[in-house]
């Protein structure tokens, strides 16, 4: 008989909803019969609330203990104090084969609105989704929940976000210990590379077909100016999708763009780390600026300051958000993708299919480390050090592999007629 597992359901909302816990999430709490998960939520609360300033921590952390406590509830039914190095075990086995009803088969907002504007449970949401390819799609593959893998990647971001809150937990004298911390052998379930891995970026070929698509979408519809000044300024400002993207708090405006005392242009951003960057703005980037303001019925520069969203919706006040982003550069990429595949370029086609909008910056960098100083490229896309830029360089892996070319299936035709050799002695 197949056990049956109640159905979670969310727990907090998006940054800009976090506060107004809507009723249903209490009722909840209640319903579960474990005296601490009121105490325990509140201090969950807490310590995602310290991610405000950082979308795509709060998201990820976000995810991952609404995991935890619903698997530490409903599943062991005891609160998170009284879970041991050896649940914390059981949990890491749990999250890489979860109950099928406990999987989505795609990503739902976890809160919606009623008709009267409050905020409730969306009873579609899940703790966890299984994702097909889009090169999977392409072929005509549909979602199964029998897919449903945890990535190396996934496992390094659970480790990362209980370790996290269990030692804030720990700061705030509700655990003695982190259990995490006790767990010695963690490369047991995390995959460690021999060498670094493959920088994702778009191929001379691929990108030429994305910006070309961007650039026809513009000429079709007025409208996709916005679109082709978005895919211009990933690659040539080389940006994260946080520093374009709108969140409370962090808002990409069109004054973000202004020149210094000498009359040149910077891009002005909050990159990863809470870091405040100036990055040089390119001509062309100017010039497509230039033309994507005047679209909207704009003066053709921004004056010092200017609050207009950067990426103003459609229909609404705000910016685009990093879904919707993701969403239009998606729209670009699948445009593109037809097009190799017209071409007959299968292989650049699948490989493109496999992108995403990160692989954008990558491709920015790699471009840049061809002609500019790394130390120029360091401080325009934020990094720490300029050694960084290494891995956007492919030489070493150029250089490795022309050297195993000298390889041979079968022995030199030499030692094999030399008498005096492979004797045994």
């Amino acid at each position: 008989m197949r056990h049956t597992y109640p159905i979670p359901a969310p727990l907090f909302d998006t940054l800009e909803h976090l506060s107004d816990t809507p009723k249903p999430v209490y009722d909840y709490l209640q319903a579960l019969n474990i005296p601490a998960a009121s105490q325990e939520f509140k201090l969950c609360f807490e310590f995602l609330k310290s991610y405000g300033n950082s979308m795509d921590t709060f998201t990820a952390y976000r995810r991952e203990i609404e995991r935890l406590l619903h698997w530490a509830w409903l599943i062991c039914k005891k609160p998170l104090k009284e879970i041991s190095r050896n649940e914390i075990r059981d949990y890491l086995q749990f999250v890489s084969a979860p109950p099928k009803s406990w999987i989505a088969t795609k990503n739902v907002d976890r809160f919606i609105s009623d008709g009267m504007g409050q905020r409730k449970p969306n009873p579609d949401w899940r703790p966890f989704v299984v994702r097909i390819s889009k090169i999977n799609r392409m072929h005509g593959k549909t979602v199964n929940k029998d897919d449903y893998q945890l990535s190396n990647k996934s496992m390094e971001a659970i480790f990362a976000a209980l370790s996290s809150l269990f030692t804030f937990l720990q700061q705030e004298n509700y655990l003695d210990v982190n259990p995490i911390s006790l767990i010695r052998q963690k490369k047991g379930y995390i995959q460690r590379q021999q060498t670094r891995k493959v920088t994702r970026k778009l191929s001379k070929l691929q990108w030429l077909h994305v910006i070309n698509a961007a650039e026809e979408m513009a000429k079709s519809d007025p409208q996709h100016q916005r679109t082709l000044f978005l895919m211009s300024a990933f690659y040539l400002l080389g940006l994260r999708i946080s520093e374009l993207a709108y969140a409370p708090g962090r808002i990409a405006a069109m004054g973000n763009f202004a020149p210094d005392k000498e009359g040149l242009w910077w891009y002005t951003t909050v990159g990863k780390g809470n870091k405040l960057r100036d990055i040089a703005v390119p001509n062309e980037l100017l010039d497509s600026l230039k033309i994507y303001r005047e679209s909207l019925g704009l003066s053709s520069l921004p004056s010092r300051e200017e609050p207009t969203p950067l990426l103003p919706k459609i229909k609404g006040k705000q910016g685009l958000g990093s879904r919707q982003i993701r969403n239009i550069v998606q729209t670009v990429f699948d445009q593109a993708i037809h097009a190799l595949l017209r071409q007959h370029k299968k292989d650049e086609a699948e490989d493109l299919a496999t992108a995403t909008v990160h692989w954008l910056r990558h491709t920015a960098i790699s471009t840049d480390v061809e002609f500019r100083p790394r130390e120029h490229i360091r401080d325009d896309v934020g990094h720490e050090n300029a050694s960084t830029m290494d891995k956007y360089i492919d030489i070493d892996r150029i250089a490795r592999h022309q050297s195993a070319q000298h390889k041979q299936l079968r022995p030199d035709h030499k030692e094999t007629t030399d008498p005096t050799k492979n004797k045994l002695s």
